[in-house]
């Protein structure tokens, strides 16, 4: 079997990866680079994707010591992904530098986030009002109607609190950064 020389072209690929990773190793980015289909971590820094890369060569090496064909090749088709989409973040650093991080003050995040928080008391406050609206209707065209409304307004708040929760993260990302 040819998974000797290939296990070994992987680690000797892979070392180089890890040499042109380390000047970037600790650099924060913006916001996480990758699918999370191609690796499970979410982080904003080259290093830790490089070691989600090593974690997956030890375990195509086990899948190969194991004999376990069918994972050896799914195994090996996912450190050969992972290494060339360190390999194109790597290649685009210098442009990735020039990026201009979008400058949001904190201010704003605690005004947006104060304004969704009264987005959602209101939205609550419709939905609430609509529902014993509906406990009280007799004809089913105005049962209907009013259906429709909750519909919208209980779409219009899930919209609202993930927003809110994107706003809470962006505000806690800063906080952790400074």
């Amino acid at each position: 079997m040819k998974s000797a020389g290939l296990l070994q072209q992987l680690d000797t690929q892979l070392a180089q990866l890890a040499r042109a990773v380390e000047p970037h190793a600790n650099q924060r980015t913006a916001k996480a680079r990758f699918d999370h289909q191609l690796f499970h971590g979410h982080s904003t820094r080259l290093g830790d994707y490089l070691v989600e890369v090593q974690q997956t060569m030890m375990q195509l090496k086990q899948s190969v010591q194991d004999n376990r064909a069918e994972r050896v090749a799914w195994m090996a088709e996912r450190v050969v992904l992972q290494m060339g989409a360190l390999q194109r973040e790597l290649a685009t650093q210098t442009l990735r530098s020039r990026e201009a991080e979008p400058v949001v003050e904190k201010e704003n995040l605690y005004e947006k986030l104060s304004q969704h928080q009264d987005f959602e008391r209101r939205l609550r406050a419709m939905i609430a009002d609509r529902e014993s609206l509906l406990a009280i209707q007799e004809t089913l065209a105005q049962q209907q109607q009013l259906q429709r409304e909750l519909a919208a307004l209980e779409g219009r708040l899930q919209r609202c609190m993930q927003a809110l929760k994107r706003i809470e993260r962006s505000i806690e990302n800063r906080e952790r950064d400074r």
